[in-house]
């Protein structure tokens, strides 16, 4: 996620990084967690994001715990948005890049129609990319990233800003 992040930054895209390891999220308790002052907090950051980049191991052909946690905090602050699915995996991670797009349609975001996926001691050795493979899958997603971001992220704001029809019509703060 390091390389992303600095690929991004420069390109002159501001990246936010939020790492559930080191910002645990409680579990999702529907009747009380979106009140406490943690969830709000992370609130605004989601708010801010036009694109999710949403990195996971593949666990049994599934996201982490942690992710869906996430995921299950924010769902109307992510439509009109960008889902990217990185997965680290001994396999392609296929399954859980389509949990992800799944989620995504759920929520009304966008996602890439693919995911970039890596595996451990092949393509990342120590902290470092060892595969040509996966550096050029990652520049791929750096530049797809910052496209489609950008372009999602201007309609999005013209259809909230807007007064026409379209799925984002839905979630233009109410006229008093």
């Amino acid at each position: 996620m390091s390389r992303v992040s600095e690929n991004l930054q420069c390109a002159g895209v501001f990246v936010d990084t939020l790492d559930l390891s080191m910002e645990p999220l409680e579990l999702l308790n529907p009747e009380e967690s979106r009140e406490t002052a943690e969830h709000i907090k992370l609130k605004e950051r989601v708010d801010r994001a036009d694109v999710l980049i949403l990195g996971t191991p593949d666990y049994h052909g599934s996201m982490s715990g942690a992710l869906k946690n996430f995921l299950d905090h924010f769902w109307t602050e992510f439509a009109g948005k960008l889902f990217v699915s990185l997965v680290a995996s001994n396999e392609k991670g296929l399954t859980v890049a389509d949990q992800v797009r799944t989620v995504a349609r759920q929520c009304y975001a966008w996602a890439l129609p693919y995911a970039v996926s890596f595996v451990d001691r092949e393509d990342v050795k120590d902290g470092q990319i060892v595969s040509d493979a996966f550096a050029s899958r990652l520049e791929m997603l750096v530049r797809d990233v910052r496209v489609y971001g950008a372009l999602l992220s201007s309609q999005r704001a013209a259809d909230l800003a807007g007064t026409g029809v379209g799925f984002m019509a839905r979630y233009r703060p109410k006229q008093s």
